[in-house]
């Protein structure tokens, strides 16, 4: 497969058009037939891969960074008759396993986005389908707060992936139509097993959609809906000048990635990649008008940018790199001072509360990641506030106990840590690891602002292990090497059940599903194997299916 750049821009799309008119944003799809990610495929009546939805997430980030005052987003199609396919048959039936799992989760993540944008930016989004949506088109609108169909005759919505494919709707298409819009159990599943999908006064009463709009005022009330949806949102103050997203400076060789304040070493042959995070060079800024000024260099924001890039990259790009080493490398006072900063203008401030959010959402992006996640906390680390969030995140931590230096490692845990950055079950990563025990979590709570020793950290649950110096290479060495030897499904497996205690959500459902269902639905023969639909699709003849029940 070829390697994948998560980097764009707007002047580089080939699928998408932004375009910002005041308040109301458009984001228009016409899928270049000839501009996939990987060759091998056309990606015909708006159907999309990978490529698509990079420039997708990007446009959607920067609407967020770069234009305070878009309260509207309409997303619509830019060819006739269709507004969107869905997933790419033909690049599925020929990626690899890793290759698609990892493409729907990316996609589940941007619609997630879309949805967070809505809930917490002020930014409403709304689905103008001029046209048939199909599987992961479909799912892509119920990602809007608003579904608006044309009413043609023809246009229908549909998931039609079970009776052509012999699969599932990848990208949360299934949960989002009972558990998002409330659609009927027993109509639900009528849906979901007819290819040709429903239309017109049907789909509105099932509430697969809104609203009907006939095809002679389709312009004339899309524009009435969309001012009217940037009327009612509001964004926070801060002005009206947005933060340009410049261009992420990254360096990429064999065995190293590296940014400004993220680095990752790749180990091959261990199958380890050593991760870095850097805290700021700086104390915090001294007020919001700073942070403006400095815009993408701000650390939180450059940093944040950074790992979700690096993720991304590693997720795609090194499936067989199956562990994680997460270090962090500063000054904790630091880290906890640009937190308060953000913290206390969240609130009042749009740019403090898109950095919080973004930072939320990079973090839930590690969480969702099929990696055995591991922290070292070693002195001279900066695991505090924002940073001790990779540690919570972690599967296990170590924390050195004593040193050769003067200097103890510590972490901190702040006021980040008690409630803006909360997982997919929506719980924070404390209440999380803390989960059924009360006490352990009020005894955590209550040490929050002071640097813990390894002794004391162990002591109250916020770290796994503490070796002392003469323990610490072999433990760490052994916990990595042992890590590489197990099977990569069953630690998938393990770890997507034990990321995620407490509370099921719309968000822990789908990765849940994904995870479970979808991944192994995308094994089975039925759907992938030489006479399997994805491979039968568009052949003319039928998929010959393995009948047992399992």
């Amino acid at each position: 497969m070829q390697h994948v750049d998560f980097r764009t821009s707007p002047a580089q799309y080939r699928h998408w058009r932004l375009a910002v008119d005041g308040q109301v944003a458009t984001l228009t799809l016409d899928v270049a037939e000839q501009g996939g990610v990987q060759p091998g495929y056309e990606l015909k009546l708006n159907s999309y891969d990978l490529g698509v939805d990079i420039e997708l997430y990007d446009a959607t980030q920067r609407l967020r960074f770069e234009h305070p005052l878009v309260t509207a987003v309409v997303i619509t199609s830019g060819k006739e008759r269709v507004f969107s396919a869905g997933a790419n048959i033909r690049m599925l039936a020929a990626a690899s396993h890793p290759w698609k799992v990892n493409f729907c989760k990316f996609t589940n993540e941007t619609r997630n986005g879309i949805e967070d944008a809505t809930e917490n930016s002020g930014q409403t989004y709304l689905a103008a389908l001029n046209g048939t949506a199909s599987g992961g088109g479909y799912e892509l609108a119920l990602a809007c707060d608003r579904i608006l169909l044309i009413d043609d005759r023809s246009s229908v919505v549909s998931l039609p992936e079970l009776p052509l494919l012999g699969v599932l709707p990848g990208t949360g298409g299934l949960t989002r139509v009972v558990d998002k819009r409330h659609v009927r159990r027993d109509l639900a599943d009528y849906f979901a097993t007819k290819s040709e999908g429903v239309g017109g006064r049907k789909a509105v009463q099932w509430r697969l959609v809104d609203e009907l709009i006939p095809r002679g005022r389709w312009e004339e009330i899309l524009s009435e809906r969309s001012r009217a949806a940037a009327r009612e949102a509001t964004r926070l103050p801060g002005g009206g000048t947005g933060v340009r997203l410049t261009p992420l400076a990254k360096s990429r060789t064999d065995d190293q990635i590296g940014y400004r304040y993220v680095s990752a070493v790749l180990d091959r042959e261990r199958r380890v990649a050593e991760i870095t995070v850097r805290g700021p060079d700086d104390g915090a800024p001294a007020s919001m008008d700073e942070v403006h000024a400095l815009g993408a260099s701000f650390w939180t924001l450059a940093m944040t940018r950074e790992l979700d890039d690096l993720i991304l990259d590693l997720r795609s790009n090194e499936t067989e790199i199956g562990s994680w080493v997460l270090r962090t490398l500063g000054s904790a006072d630091r880290v906890l001072a640009h937190d308060s900063l953000l913290l206390e203008n969240a609130g009042r401030d749009w740019l403090a509360n898109e950095i919080v959010l973004y930072l939320k959402r990079t973090l839930k992006r590690l969480d969702v990641t099929s990696r055995s996640l591991i922290a070292l906390i070693e002195p001279g680390s900066c695991f505090a506030g924002s940073l001790l969030e990779l540690a919570l995140a972690a599967d296990r931590s170590y924390m050195l106990l004593g040193a050769d230096s003067a200097e103890e490692a510590t972490i901190t845990a702040g006021a980040m840590n008690a409630g803006p950055l909360p997982m997919g079950n929506g719980l924070t990563r404390l209440q999380t690891r803390f989960y059924g025990d009360p006490e352990g979590l009020a005894s955590a709570e209550k040490r929050a602002g002071e640097p813990l020793e390894a002794a004391e950290a162990e002591k109250l649950g916020l770290v796994t292990f503490a070796p002392d110096d003469i323990d610490w290479d072999d433990e760490v060495r052994i916990a990595i090497e042992e890590r590489s030897a197990f099977s990569p499904d069953a630690l998938t497996g393990l770890e997507a059940n034990y990321r995620f205690a407490g509370p099921e959500t719309i968000e822990t459902k789908i990765f849940g599903r994904l995870s479970a269902w979808q991944n192994w639905i995308f094994y089975r023969p039925n759907a992938s194997g030489p006479d399997g639909a994805l491979r039968a699709y568009g052949t003319g003849r039928r998929a010959e299916f393995d009948r047992k029940r399992v």
